[in-house]
Parts: C-alpha cells; structure tokens; sequence
C-alpha cells in the first residue's frame, strides 16, 4: 500500500472465453479512443486528425499498459488479400511501434472498418474483434 492506496498490481481482462492478463504497475494505465474517422472528410482533410492521433499515442506510450481502439479508426475500411488501402502510414508505424513495446492494443471494429481480414493481427500484432464482446475487469489489489 502506497500512500495509503492499495496497490493494483495487475488487472484480468475477459474477452469472451480468452482471459488476457494486463500488468498495471504504478503507473501504467489504459487507455481508450474511438471514432477518428480518418481518411474523411479527405485524406489531406484528415491528415492533422492523424498526426494529433499519433502525437497522442506517443504520449501514453511510456504509461500505457493497453489501448482499446473501439472503432471507426478510418471512415472507410477495406483489406484484400494481398493489398491494403493507402495512407494512414504515421498511424500503422505508431501502432506497430507500441504493439512491438509490449504495450497490449486492441481493435473493437466499428461500421465503418467492418472489413478487417487480419492486417492488424499479422502485420500489427494488434487483436481485432469483430463481434461485442462481454468484458470483465478483475483487479487484483495487494
């Protein structure tokens, strides 16, 4: 106990039927964004959007133990198979950054990006659902 404050020394996330342990040491948080729309009403329209976007989330980097991203990251969003739409490179570079730092990041899929195929699971390491999920939070206090 610190400061007369339980410590919280990390937290039990439960996607369904996949429990995903987060580490929440002193000062690590999560965090959430949603509706950036990026890409509208233009792509050159957008473009300060993403790079406040992307000066955030290197703001949070060093506190940030997981980043839920609860869709519509992109106005409109379509993967193929071997291709994927342009742009949006400061974004994907600054996610990929985080995601190889450990910090845990994940896509709820909003309607306007229901067409995710698994770019941001095999490129970005990031776990994307597709469906609502019942989410159960357990903190462990010590």
């Amino acid at each position: 106990m610190q400061n007369g404050l339980p410590q919280i020394t990390s937290c039990l996330l439960s996607l369904g039927f996949m429990i995903q342990e987060i580490s929440l040491t002193e000062g690590k948080k999560i965090y959430f964004a949603s509706d950036n729309h990026l890409g509208a009403p233009s792509a050159a329209e957008s473009l300060p959007r993403e790079k406040k976007f992307v000066s955030w989330l290197d703001t949070i980097k060093d506190s940030a133990a997981a980043i839920f991203l609860l869709g519509d990251l992109f106005d409109f969003w379509f993967e193929y198979k071997t291709v994927v739409p342009k742009g949006f490179t400061r974004t994907f570079g600054k996610l990929a950054e985080l995601s190889d730092a450990g910090i845990h990041i994940y896509y709820f899929v909003g309607n306007h990006d229901l067409w995710m195929h698994g770019y941001f699971e095999d490129e970005l390491g990031i776990q994307v659902f597709h469906k609502p999920q019942d989410l159960g939070l357990i903190i462990k206090l010590f």
